[in-house]
């Protein structure tokens, strides 16, 4: 008996493995193609049975919207019947370039043709027929059957057809049963070629496994540490941003509390000295009553201007009305400014007050980038509440920009987005040049 290892030492072995597995290769790629025409002319068969199906299926709806326009008169019918007549005149098309190349149906599909053709022909005048309000010829022409038998005679000849195509399709399975049988021996001889070859060398492929598993080990272990850093650095920045955001937060509420107390004080003491100026003048010339009447308007302004800025660094509405009133008078006054349309959907959520006052910032910022760069017409703010999630959305009908290049208010949305994610939220942003921007954001309720 041959040993393995005679055979490893043998000078044939080598070359006649080679030549066996060249005649498996041509065998193979001779099945191979072999299959694959076959494959291609059963899936033409295929296409040919779902033609003809699709044909008679058009013809039946093609007859059922005639008859529904014609004893309805309703317009609502002739799109489904053009729709039919357009996919019948398509699958006869496709049929008769199909059958053109078979001598054996083309007759059989030129009398298809010709029976459809009649049947649409037979549709069409009875419409036109109808259209013209000569209700009694059509009406005859209907009541003589001559659709009904030309579809009797369109159902046979499609029967036929439809045979002739199972007739092929039978002979193209049994031509791709022998070529895979043929094939099957094929891969049997090349299995045991195969089998040999990975006896031969089935030592250098244990290494090789061994050498690849430690690999994989040391590479599994330093994307495991890779993993672990990236965690601890995003809560390290999770835990920053919600810092550097409270700090914010506190220092606008300082700047609107001296604001408030100093210049508030500073602006009620002025317009009381103007208002006491003016009345111990007594008799005002024109020019002095314009003056001080400018001068009072301007007060008024920039008392105005205090209780905006006040407002925008520490909403008090928030704390003292909620959310939704909030968000109304913010939606308000950005109307009033800038002249926007701005339709609010705002439903009562229960929010912690860091997430409200998350959710009442951006939409302040949405509102800011949308009168500085989108050129809008239409704003539309949602708030609502979904599976245990709030969600904000603001969409404008700007002129958007593309997401792949960086927009100029790149620095406000990535503030957005880390004061989302501070919050334990998602940040979403759609936008494409022409179609509007939208913002949107979901942030846990509260329990």
């Amino acid at each position: 008996m041959i040993s393995l290892s005679q055979i490893k030492r043998s000078a044939y072995a080598f070359p006649l493995a080679a030549l066996a597995a060249l005649a498996m290769l041509f065998i193979s790629e001779t099945s191979y193609w072999q299959a694959t025409d076959s494959l291609d002319d059963m899936s033409m068969m295929a296409q040919a049975r779902t033609q003809i199906n699709t044909l008679m299926r058009r013809l039946v709806d093609t007859e059922t919207s005639q008859r529904g326009y014609l004893l309805t008169s309703r317009k609502e019918y002739l799109a489904p019947l053009n729709g039919a007549i357009e996919d019948s005149n398509a699958a006869l098309k496709w049929l008769m370039q199909y059958y053109a190349k078979d001598q054996a149906n083309q007759k059989t599909a030129q009398e298809l043709q010709i029976l459809t053709q009649r049947k649409l022909g037979e549709v069409a005048i009875t419409v036109r027929l109808h259209n013209e309000g000569k209700e009694e010829a059509w009406r005859a022409m209907v009541l003589s059957n001559i659709g009904q038998q030309d579809m009797e005679a369109v159902r046979a000849v499609a029967s036929q057809l439809l045979e002739g195509e199972t007739v092929k399709v039978s002979t193209a399975r049994e031509d791709v049963h022998n070529t895979l049988m043929l094939n099957r021996i094929g891969v049997a001889a090349m299995t045991a070629i195969s089998f040999l070859a990975l006896t031969m060398f089935l030592a250098q492929t244990n290494a090789l496994n061994a050498q690849r598993l430690a690999q994989s080990q040391a590479i599994q272990a330093e994307r495991d540490q890779l993993e672990f850093e990236v965690k601890r650095r995003t809560t390290h920045l999770t835990d920053l941003t919600r810092y550097l955001q409270t700090i914010r937060e506190d220092e606008r509420g300082r700047l609107a509390r001296e604001l408030h107390d100093e210049l508030g004080a500073l602006l009620t003491a002025a317009k009381l000295d103007a208002a006491r100026i003016k009345s111990r003048l007594g008799t005002l010339t024109p020019e002095l009553a314009e003056r001080l009447s400018h001068l009072n308007e301007n007060l008024n302004e920039v008392i105005a201007l205090k209780r905006r800025i006040v407002e925008d660094l520490c909403p008090s509405s928030l704390s003292t009305l909620g959310l939704v009133a909030a968000l109304e008078i913010q939606s308000r006054e950005f109307a009033t400014r800038t002249g926007l349309q701005v339709d609010g959907h705002l439903n009562p959520v229960n929010l912690s007050p860091a997430a409200s006052l998350t959710v009442y910032r951006l939409v302040q910022e949405a509102f800011t980038n949308i009168a500085k760069y989108a050129k809008a017409k239409t704003v539309t703010v949602v708030l609502e509440a979904q599976d245990g999630l709030a969600r904000i959305t603001v969409q404008d009908d700007g002129m958007g920009f593309d997401l792949s290049q960086q927009p100029s208010s790149a620095h406000g949305l990535l503030g957005m987005r880390y004061r989302v994610e501070a919050e334990g939220g998602e940040f979403t942003l759609r936008s494409s040049p022409g179609q509007g921007t939208h913002i949107g954001a979901t942030v846990p309720l509260s329990a």
